[in-house]
This record gives C-alpha cells, sequence and structure tokens, in this order.
C-alpha cells in the first residue's frame, strides 16, 4: 500500500510591522492600565479627621 504524501502546511502569516515583544506587551499593559476606573478606597484605611477639625470646618465655611 503506497504511504500517502503528507499535505503541506499553510504558510504562516508574516508580520506586516516588526514590533518587539516587549514594546507589544507594554502598550498592553497601558492600555488595561487606562482603560480600568480607579478602585474605591477601602473605608477602613481612610483617614477620618477628628470632629473637632471638622466642626472648625463648617464654621469657616459659614463665616466666609
Amino acid at each position: 500500500m503506497p504511504v500517502p504524501e503528507p499535505t503541506p502546511r499553510p504558510a504562516r502569516p508574516s508580520p506586516l510591522a516588526q514590533v518587539s515583544m516587549r514594546d507589544l506587551l507594554a502598550s498592553c499593559a497601558a492600555a488595561e492600565a487606562v482603560s480600568t476606573p480607579p478602585r474605591l478606597p477601602d473605608p477602613a484605611t481612610v483617614a477620618h479627621p477628628p470632629a473637632a477639625e471638622r466642626r472648625g470646618a463648617a464654621e469657616h465655611r459659614r463665616a466666609a
């Protein structure tokens, strides 16, 4: 029985632009950073001013 000839593999597409993998990954990381909205701060870690400072700010707004 004759051995069938191997089918030729399709030609690999050649890149149109010469872009290094480093530049490609950097552009992906930059695009993700720009398109991701900022996270809200964790309420447990946000420092709140003492009540006396908040009263002082309210009095300052009324005086203005």
